[in-house]
Parts: C-alpha cells; sequence; structure tokens
C-alpha cells in the first residue's frame, strides 16, 4: 500500500456494540485492511486527526472511536464497568463491526494500556501492533517500582484515583484551567478547547476518569508477553513516562519488534508530531498487511 498525496476524507460513524452507541471517525476503502486506532486521557477519536487521513489515502480502513467513557452514548455508571478486559472485549467489537476478523492497532496512552493488553490475549486477532507513549505494563510497573522518579511521574494516576470526585473538581476549576494545563502546550489549542468542552459534559470526566480508577492499583493492567510484531514510539521529553520504563519494554516483546525514541518529542505524539509519527505507522503496518 502506498501513501497517496491526498488525504483521504473522514467519515463520522456510529458503532453499536451491546447496549451502547459509540461516536468514531473513519477515513479509506471500506474493504481496506482494517487498522483500530485507540486515543487516551483526554483525548477522543480526533486526536487521530493528524494520522487518520494518511492512512485511509494509503489504501487501509482506519477507524478511531470515542472509546467507553468518552461517547455519551456509552457511559455505564459503575467504576467497575471500565475495568481493562472490558475495554480489551470493546476493541474486539470495534474491529468486529467493521468486519474485522484480523486487524491492526494503533494507539496512544490510556488506549496504549488497552493495546498491550489486547496483544498479549488476543495475539490471533491482530496483525500488528502500534504503541506511541505508553510502556509495556510490567515495564511501567518495573520501573514505578525501582526508580523513584518514574513513581513520582504517576502521582497525578494516585490523584485521580482519589474517592469524592477530587479530581473532577480540580480540573474542572477556574474555567477548568487545570484540565487545560494538562496537555502541556502541546496539543492544538482549538482540540483542546473541544476536548474541554465535551469532558465538561455531566458525567462524562468522571466516566472517562474511571479508566483510572477500575484497576486493583495504580499500574495493574494485565498484559503478559507479546508476540505480535510491534511498534513503540517515545518521545523523550514525556512527563509521565520515563526512558527506563520505554526502554525495557523490549524485554516484554517475543516477537519482530521496533522501539524508536523521538528526541525531543513530548507525550502528545499523534497531536504534537503527526507529521513525524505518521511515515513510521505506514511503514509498520506495510511490513505485516
Amino acid at each position: 500500500m502506498a501513501m497517496e498525496s491526498a488525504p483521504a476524507p473522514v467519515e463520522r460513524l456510529e458503532l453499536q456494540v451491546g447496549p451502547h452507541t459509540y461516536d468514531a471517525l473513519a477515513a479509506g476503502p471500506a474493504d481496506g485492511e482494517p487498522v483500530l486506532l485507540l486515543h487516551g486521557w483526554p483525548e477522543f477519536a480526533d486526536s487521530w486527526s493528524g494520522v487518520l487521513p494518511a492512512l485511509g489515502a494509503a489504501g487501509y480502513r482506519a477507524v478511531a472511536v470515542d472509546q467507553r467513557g468518552y461517547s455519551p452514548g456509552a457511559r455505564p455508571p459503575r467504576i467497575a464497568d471500565y475495568a481493562v478486559p472490558e475495554l480489551v472485549a470493546d476493541a474486539l467489537a470495534f474491529a468486529g463491526s467493521q468486519g474485522a476478523d484480523r486487524f491492526h492497532v494503533v494507539s496512544h496512552d490510556w488506549g496504549g494500556m488497552v493495546a498491550w493488553a489486547l496483544a498479549g490475549a488476543h495475539p490471533e486477532r491482530l496483525k500488528s501492533l502500534t504503541v506511541l507513549a505508553t510502556p509495556h505494563p510490567e515495564a511501567l510497573n518495573r520501573a514505578a517500582a525501582g526508580d523513584p522518579e518514574q513513581h513520582h511521574r504517576l502521582d497525578y494516576v494516585r490523584f485521580f484515583r482519589q474517592e469524592g470526585h477530587v479530581a473532577e473538581a480540580a480540573l474542572l476549576a477556574d474555567g477548568a484551567a487545570r484540565l487545560r494545563a494538562a496537555y502541556g502546550g502541546k496539543v492544538p489549542a482549538a482540540l483542546v478547547e473541544a476536548n474541554v468542552r465535551r469532558l465538561a459534559e455531566p458525567g462524562a470526566l468522571t466516566a472517562t476518569l474511571n479508566w483510572y480508577r477500575a484497576p486493583a492499583s495504580v499500574i495493574s493492567v494485565p498484559a503478559g508477553r507479546i508476540t505480535v510484531p510491534t511498534l513503540f514510539l517515545w518521545g523523550s521529553e514525556d512527563v509521565a513516562l520515563g526512558r527506563r520504563a520505554a526502554e525495557a519494554t523490549g524485554e516484554w516483546v517475543d516477537g519482530p519488534y521496533t522501539f524508536e525514541a523521538l528526541e525531543g518529542a513530548s507525550h502528545w505524539l499523534p497531536e504534537e508530531v503527526p507529521g513525524l509519527v505518521t511515515p513510521k505507522i505506514l511503514d509498520h503496518l506495510a511490513r505485516y498487511v
């Protein structure tokens, strides 16, 4: 599949998965090689706006979904409803809704956690795995246990896990100043404002923070050894996820593995440097069609 010069138009979709309705964006021909894109927090499917059209132009059928808690039609009430196995089941269902038995996954931040868990549990369903920013959960767990700096980088997760909706109140106070600050000035202002508006809707921020609250502990994400072909891209200026965990991730990948540290890039790779990551993603996908 060759990259075309003109980006593909982006479509809006609704995916029905059980009792929930998910909003999604898609690009590329309906019969193209399927690619599922999973966003992180506090992002939506449009965090992939700099990547999606290029995937579609290259002939892939690329679908990015507003995941559980982010789509207004998919906000179950219990914290347990946001456990990683539920999120993995959603991802499989998203692909299934597009008729995809096997597919590629491209992921970022919390979407990366889901992708690692998905690849570990269901390798037979994946043609390839691409993760932006997020180390393998076991590599991150070990780094946090042995490196005080990495331990403290995850203090924000501990804050999000406090009871009583403390995090929601703090993030939305003063016109959502703290929520806006989370993007570190690396995400386009218009996208930040759109994200803040959507997360300020009743129940939205709580639902998205429940991703952090559902695990038994801060980094309790079930993800075994990875056998599918994997590309891991990490920004050297990531304030949450440090180099030790990033460089150790390969210890958990038994299949073909490519790791690249993007010097000077931050955590927000899909929005900050789409022109840098997209060719790397396309090259990886093309190897495993």
